[in-house]
């Protein structure tokens, strides 16, 4: 299961290891075994579970696929 989340303590990315600031955006990604993965916006971005997309001429990112 994915979800979107936001940093209110302590987080590090498992892929870069850098550590969120409060109010960063990052994703959770829970595996079969109950296993949690964070990672910041730029490694989702790099490895895909994260898209751009144009809204009202303005751009943003999001965790989720579009349909």
């Amino acid at each position: 299961m994915r979800r979107g989340c936001i940093a209110i303590g302590k987080v590090q990315c498992d892929n870069c290891h850098k550590f969120l600031e409060y109010g960063e955006r990052y994703l959770t990604i829970d595996d079969e075994e109950g296993k949690g993965q964070h990672l910041c916006v730029d490694c989702c971005l790099s490895r895909g579970y994260a898209s751009r997309r144009t809204e009202k001429e303005e751009q943003t990112i999001t965790f989720f696929p579009e349909d």
